[in-house]
Formats: structure tokens, sequence, C-alpha cells
């Protein structure tokens, strides 16, 4: 998995992180991807993830469906992954 620098369209605010931590596998992928196709193409979400199989699960998933990584950071007891449907044209 390797980050895109592909340009982003960014949003005065953007949506608020989505809380993930303690969602199962595959569960928290279909709620990810179900967020980001509520949000306009470029916006850039923040989604929040356990260690292990999410962690190792969710972004390939994400980038097998056509969306964007746009980095993945460890936090304190989780990880914060930043993620956007890519703006077609």
């Amino acid at each position: 998995m390797t980050p895109t620098t592909e340009p982003l369209q960014v949003p005065e605010q953007l949506p608020e992180p989505l809380d993930l931590r303690g969602t199962p596998c595959p569960l928290n992928f279909v709620r990810t991807k179900l967020r980001l196709q509520q949000l306009r193409p470029g916006t850039l979400l923040e989604v929040w993830l356990d260690a292990g199989e999410p962690v190792e699960q969710v972004p390939d998933s994400l980038t097998l469906s056509g969306y964007a990584i746009a980095a993945l950071e460890p936090r304190e007891g989780f990880f914060a992954l930043r993620v956007y449907q890519p703006v077609e044209g």
C-alpha cells in the first residue's frame, strides 16, 4: 500500500472522523465505503481503526475498490487512515 500524491479538493471543513474502533472486519470496510459514497469526490475522510486485522485489511480493500489512501498514521491505541475517492477527469 503506497500513499498517493493525487491532488485533493480539501473543503473548508473536513467531515468528522469516522470512529470504527471496536468494529470488526468486514463491517469497518463497509461503513467506511458507505461514508465515502456520501462525500464529494476528493473529500478527505479520516477513519480510526484498531490495530491488527482492521488496519491490515481496510486500506487494501479500499484501494482495490478504487479509493486513494492519503496517509496511515499510528496514534495512541489506534490508527488514523486518511482516504478519499479520487476526482475523475
